[in-house]
Parts: C-alpha cells; structure tokens; sequence
C-alpha cells in the first residue's frame, strides 16, 4: 500500500505540474492587417461586392461625385469604416482620371485647404483620408501642408498611399503630430484575380514581419478582379492568425483615444 502511494504523489505532482505549465502557455499573437479599397464613388465594378461583404474592408470615396455620399452612406450603414480618396496631380495621367476639384500644384494652398474642407463635406462619416494619385502633388511640401492642417483640423488620420518616394506626407504629418501610416501593397496593379490572391498573400507575410499590414486595392474596372481576389484570400489570414481590421485599428489606444475619439 505505501508503495502504492509513493508511486500516485509523483503522478499527482507531474499531472499537476503539467496542467499548470498548459495554463500558463501563451495564446499565439494575433496580427491585424486593413484593406483599403479606393474609388467608390466612382466606379462600380465590385461595389456591392465589398459593401454587401464581410470583410470589413475600409472604403476611400471619392468627392464631388455623382455617388460620393451615396456610397459613403452604404459603407457607414454597414459597418464599413470610410475615409476620403483624395484626387491629388500625377506626374503622368489624364487629368480626367482625377474627377472634380483635384488638388493640383498650380492651386494655392488657402484654394487647396477650401478644396479638402469642401471633400469632407462631400464625403460624409469620413475618419481618414488618403491620396488618389498625386505623385507630383505629394512632393510640393505648401500643398501637402495643407492638406494635413485640415486633417488634424478634423480630425482625420492620413494613408500615404506611396505614390512617391519622394511624399511629403510623412515628415508634415510628423511635425503636425496627425497620425498617418504608409500602404504596404497594392492588390491590383495587375488585373487578375489570382494575382489580387498572391498580392494579399504578400499582405499576409508583410503583416507577421511588422506586426500590421495595409494594403490598397480598387472598384471601377478592376473591381470585380479585386473582390474575387481578396474574398478567395481570407482563409489563408485565419489560418495565419491574422484579423482584417478598420484602419483606425492599426494606431495605437493611446494615439486613438487623444486623436480620433470624439
């Protein structure tokens, strides 16, 4: 019988020891990623698409247009997180492809602050903004300061879209003390679904190396290519543990509470 005993506390002890270390064991870190989807407003491939979806993309509407508070409505109805794609000047392109009321390098910058001033009216529920274009106009530093001055006028983080190595953006959003990240990605530079599937897999490698991840993709004429892409994607980013949040998710608490918080 003692040797019974003696033999069961040292089992006891291991079984207990054990199920404390199990306890105690860490949950894996859960890494967040944001897909930023540029042009509503405007196009309309792919719309419904990621507005009916469930992926709680952040959507970048476009102002002045015939469907700018229309879709800004829908995404805000649906839990969508908005945000203003502004048009800013390229180095090449149509001017056309900027829509009206672009921010351009011939305008002064109490014209370009009436402009984004006149954007955040036109876009409603509006948390961010972030740059349509504008390789040129994100290099010239009296625009971009601006635009940033009206952003943390009210409020708005700013998504350098990376059109330009050259972006004043970050520097003037430092100085300002206006929240701002870079995009990581974007997931259809190429018009194919699987490459929008290989793109957002390179989301999801960029995001466990940083910690968070954004990438940028489109409605209008790629738009459906980009739906099928990102909606075929998102089990790999369950697996990988890795949530879809709003951008908003990606400051910290700390910036948040102060910047975006009514």
């Amino acid at each position: 019988m003692k040797k019974f005993a003696l033999v069961l506390i040292p089992a006891i002890f291991l079984t207990f020891h054990s199920n404390g270390r199990a306890e105690n064991k860490e949950p894996p870190k859960q890494f967040k990623a944001s897909i930023i989807i540029d042009d509503f407003g405007g196009g309309t491939g792919g719309v419904r698409d990621f507005l009916e979806g469930e992926i709680p993309i952040t959507a970048a509407v476009m102002p002045f247009t015939e469907n700018s508070k229309l879709h800004a409505e829908w995404a805000h109805k649906n839990g969508f997180e908005v945000m203003i794609h502004l048009p800013m000047e390229p180095k090449r392109g149509k001017r056309s492809w900027l829509g009206p009321k672009p921010i351009t390098v011939d305008l002064s910058p109490k014209e370009v602050r009436k402009r984004v001033i006149e954007a955040t009216k036109s876009v409603p529920y509006a948390v961010g903004l972030n740059n349509h274009m504008g390789s040129l106009a994100v290099e010239n530093e009296e625009i971009v300061r601006a635009i940033v001055e009206v952003a943390k006028e009210r409020k708005l983080y700013i998504i350098d879209s990376g059109t330009s190595p050259k972006s004043k953006f970050p520097e003037i959003a430092k100085e300002l003390g206006v929240p701002l990240l870079k995009r990581d990605v974007f997931l259809d530079d190429i018009s194919s679904s699987s490459y929008v599937h290989k793109q957002m897999i390179r989301l999801a490698r960029v995001t466990e190396i940083q910690g968070k991840g954004i990438a940028i993709g489109h409605v209008g004429v790629t738009g459906k290519v980009c739906s099928v892409g990102v909606f075929s994607s998102i089990e790999e980013f369950k697996k990988r543990n890795i949530k879809i949040v709003p951008v908003s998710e990606l400051f910290s608490n700390k910036l948040t509470e102060q910047y975006l918080v009514p």
